[in-house]
């Protein structure tokens, strides 16, 4: 089916259950930001790739929301769908709910599969329809009874991290986190989350390409915790060592019963933003339910010694493996090989898996040559795949997984000379990057307080960039992990300050649709700096240690502290990074790493 007659067989579902108004979010049972295929179900019904949006299907209309990131992709992807763009944020563009309230008939209901909707999403929807009278119903999966070739539930194995990686044993996790729930006053915690989940049993998997997890759901009591999983996924080691934490695992989907079991008098911890309406609403009435953040959002965000540790070590080996790239790109442009997005994408995966403790790419690459770099999120295929040319430049956002950790890093690349233009915007992007890495603050600043320090250089030319300026990075985790960012409009949840050990993104782009779009991305590690009367001091030092193309830079346009930040920079590229080359490019690196 295409997609005007895979929306014509929704709203036949939808008439057959008297539903005015369905929603189909992006998330799967987790609230997942990346999910496997088989929760796929807003890219099924609207045929837009992109991994954030929400579909609302009425008996006329259909609508996608999605953020700045998407804005160009999406508009390509719906193009002749029948689905109206609607770009969140903007001006005059109504919200989810406005649009709810307008177009919501008296009396009428709201669907939704509601193992896909959050707990305060889920409330929104509920209190939009008692206002005109209505009802929601969100018990169906009605693009599940649509979707015939559906693909099935994964079932890879389970991993586990050994303490040499985590720095910490499940059970002192398990401990720290039951102190959390007998300060909440709670006696059990509903984990749903499966970061959160991976972190605390030190467990990693593949249902989610790019995202080592596994689908779980996880009640933790004052002396055991039951995991629904899929037990054929745990080899019978792993399973012991949950067993010696007193972990026992149970059928995946039996964690609805088992919340609808729970005894009424009981406290129960759970995250609203990380918990499905279902398995809230599933849970008896009389219970006391504490909605707090999970403590385990904050408790991975803050990295162990070893974790840190061992991350430096992956940013090395990555370092290693994107220079030799980039040494590689820069010579091979050169000659008469055909090299293409893809294939260079390719050949940037084949340094990485030449480093020793690589897993996989830590997220769906991006290599988008001239135009398509303006595409914030672009991927590359069959039919977009641009062959490489001299003159307009390569933009490569690309990560690793490692046993040491997870890397992100985004270079922009001069395929020979390139135009005035371009070099003024890699050059501006350079300068925000830098300013930012070399910032110093004091304790007690979020992201929000810092985001304008990259952003300055920006507004004062009058432009801007639809995105974060950074994001947070699990551990052999999700690569985008919260709740620490770098951005200038607070969500509906304040960011929490930066402390120590937290590790942060800084990826200020600009983006010129039909032309070119660059960004440069570090990954930054908070540290502590000096403490006297004024306060307690913080600062950043930098995990990636890749050269930043001077083939597409202007001096004269930086000022000498900026210059000073760049040069310092690359002199510790060169001294980290320069060991592990040949002599060709150990030589390229010293000439691309020179003072300016």
């Amino acid at each position: 089916m295409n997609i005007p007659e895979r929306l014509a067989a929704l709203r036949r579902e939808m008439q057959l259950e008297n539903i005015d108004i369905y929603i189909i979010p992006s998330d799967d049972f987790h609230q997942s930001e990346y999910v496997g295929e088989y929760f796929k179900s807003r890219q099924f019904i609207t045929g837009f790739t992109g991994s954030a949006g929400t579909a609302v299907v009425t008996k006329d209309q259909a609508g996608l929301w999605t953020d700045g990131r998407y804005f160009i992709q999406a508009e390509k992807e719906l193009s002749g769908s029948g689905i109206t763009l609607f770009r969140s944020g903007e001006p005059g563009v109504d919200t989810i709910e406005q649009f709810l309230e307008r177009e919501l008939p008296s009396g009428g209901v709201i669907g939704f599969d509601g193992r896909t909707v959050g707990v305060t999403a889920g409330k929104n929807y509920a209190q939009i329809a008692e206002q005109k009278q209505g009802r929601i119903a969100y018990a169906s999966d009605l693009i599940g009874r649509i979707w015939t070739e559906r693909p099935d539930l994964p079932d890879d194995k389970v991993f586990y991290l050994d303490e040499k990686y985590s720095g910490e044993s499940t059970a002192s996790k398990l401990r720290r986190v039951r102190d959390k729930m007998r300060e909440f006053s709670a006696d059990i915690h509903l984990l749903s989350s499966l970061d959160d989940i991976a972190w605390l049993l030190n467990v990693r998997g593949n249902d989610i390409a790019y995202c080592p997890l596994v689908l779980s759901y996880l009640l933790i009591y004052e002396d055991h915790a039951d995991l629904y999983a899929d037990r054929s996924k745990f080899p019978d080691e792993i399973v012991k060592k949950l067993a010696d934490d007193r972990i026992d695992i149970k059928p995946y989907n039996e964690i609805y019963s088992a919340v609808g079991g729970l005894h009424p008098e009981s406290g129960i911890l759970l995250d609203p933003e990380r918990v499905n309406y279902t398995l809230y609403q599933n849970i008896p009435q009389g219970t006391s339910i504490v909605e707090r953040e999970n403590p385990e959002v904050l408790m991975k965000c803050i990295k162990n010694d070893t974790e840190i540790e061992n991350i430096k070590k992956a940013h090395i080996k990555d370092a290693v493996a994107h220079t030799r790239f980039m040494y590689w790109l820069k010579n091979i442009i050169d000659t008469d090989a055909t090299v293409t997005e893809i294939s260079a994408s390719d050949k940037l995966e084949s340094f990485r898996s030449e480093q020793e403790g690589y897993l996989e790419a830590s997220f769906a690459p991006i290599s988008a040559f001239a135009e398509h770099g303006a595409i914030v999120h672009y991927s590359a295929d069959e039919k977009s795949n641009a062959v490489l040319r001299q003159g307009k430049m390569l933009l490569t956002d690309t990560g690793g997984h490692y046993w040491e950790g997870s890397t992100d890093i985004t270079r922009t690349v001069a395929l020979g000379e390139i135009s005035q233009r371009e070099k003024e915007d890699f050059t501006l992007a350079a300068r925000a990057m830098l300013r930012l890495m070399n910032t110093v603050f004091l304790h007690g600043c979020s992201g929000a307080n810092l985001d304008c320090i990259a952003r300055e250089v920006f507004w004062k030319e009058r432009v801007n960039f639809n995105h974060g300026t950074g994001h947070g990075v699990g551990y052999l985790l999700n690569v985008h992990e919260p709740p620490i960012n770098f951005r200038w409009k607070e969500g509906a949840i304040p960011a929490p300050a930066l402390e120590k050990n937290m590790v942060i993104t800084d990826e200020p782009g600009i983006y010129i649709e039909g032309s070119h779009g660059i960004r440069l991305e570090n990954m930054l590690l908070v540290c502590a700096d000096e403490h006297n009367e004024y306060g307690e001091f913080m600062h950043f030092e930098p995990l990636t240690y890749v050269p930043l193309d001077l083939d597409a830079l202007l001096p004269e346009r930086m000022t000498a502290e900026e210059r000073t930040m760049l040069n310092s920079y690359h002199r510790s590229v060169y001294e980290k990074v320069s060991p592990y080359l040949n002599e060709d490019e150990r030589s390229w690196l010293k000439q691309y790493t020179r003072p300016v």
